[in-house]
């Protein structure tokens, strides 16, 4: 997440506009090369950028608008900061009759990757953020974070077990237990706008609805470009083709002023992430860097090598526990 709950990573695009702490590094195509459409917006709370390259501007114009369109109807479907969605109504009622396709087929992506990370990823740790926000909704709040009792029941609500799901019916096996896809959706959506650009013959296009994946190169011929804030004085540059890249962050959204008590949670524990805790992970599809990227903040090191080596083509590229 970022400071809007749902910003989560610290990636600058150096071939887009938008993104944290932007780095240029030589964003105009070369001449001769095809012109750059692009779109900027809000997507799922993120500033959100789509750059394609297109020998049509107004045909470019149009996919954009196509394109944008999908992740507006996802949203609206995954969003937890919208009381009308598909996600919102199931945390409500604990049962959704006749689900989206979409969200069923998200749940199967979070079934994987809940697998792929021995538990790590967990999407229904809601009731964990429910408890440290109800904490710190008062002004005497305990900076230490919610009472051990208290945190106790946020975590027996918790466990990806205990959600039951088809193309029929979503249910919990327990009251009060509910989902975010916060450390998935944008992801997801960033891989169906990817799809849509490739069924339409985009061969050059970089993509970031919250989270970054590209096809091909840049239309200059280079890869694509992204530079991660390390914290330090020099940045990571990342050349991206047809990868998909995701930082999670501590640091995102803070309860606390300290940052002891930030957005991301241990489902086994409910405690959070060290408050400078990142990982940036490289993935062949966006919503798989977006999982891991939150899942390997919990995990040491050989679980992180035991996940990645059930997902060909990934990698961890920065791992930092410092400012």
């Amino acid at each position: 997440m970022r400071n809007t709950l749902s910003r989560r990573k610290v990636i600058a695009l150096c071939a887009a506009a938008g993104g944290a702490a932007l780095v240029p590094l030589g964003t105009q195509p070369r001449a001769g090369s095809e012109p750059l459409v692009e779109w900027t917006g809000i997507s799922l709370g993120s500033v959100s950028t789509i750059r394609l390259s297109h020998p049509d501007r107004r045909a470019g114009k149009a996919l954009l608008r196509r394109a944008v369109a999908e992740a507006r109807r996802l949203e609206a479907i995954f969003s937890l900061y919208r009381e009308d969605t598909a996600l919102s109504e199931l945390n409500r009622t604990g049962v959704l009759v006749g689900p989206p396709s979409e969200l069923v087929h998200l749940l199967h992506l979070c079934d994987e990757m809940w697998r792929t990370t021995d538990g790590a990823f967990d999407a229904s740790v809601q009731p964990i953020w429910r408890c440290y926000a109800d904490h710190f909704s008062v002004s005497n709040a305990n900076p230490e974070g919610p009472p051990p009792q208290k945190l106790a029941e946020a975590v027996d609500l918790t466990g990806w077990s205990n959600v039951r799901f088809n193309l029929d019916r979503i249910s919990f096996a327990h009251r009060g237990m509910a989902l975010t896809l916060n450390g998935i959706a944008q992801g997801y959506i960033t891989d169906r706008v990817i799809e849509i650009l490739r069924a339409d013959g985009i061969t050059s296009s970089l993509v970031d609805m919250g989270e970054i994946r590209t096809i091909g190169n840049h239309p200059d011929g280079r890869a694509w470009q992204t530079a991660i804030d390390t914290g330090t004085p020099k940045n990571l540059t990342l050349d991206l083709v047809d990868k998909a890249v995701a930082t999670t962050s501590a640091d995102g959204f803070r309860f606390d002023t300290n940052g002891r008590c930030n957005h991301l949670f241990n489902p086994a524990t409910g405690h959070c992430a060290g408050a400078r805790e990142s990982r940036t992970v490289v993935a062949p599809a966006a919503a798989i860097a977006d999982a891991l990227s939150t899942a390997l903040i919990f995990m040491d090191d050989n679980a992180t090598r035991r996940a990645l080596a059930r997902v060909p083509g990934t990698r961890l590229v920065l791992e930092s526990a410092k400012g």
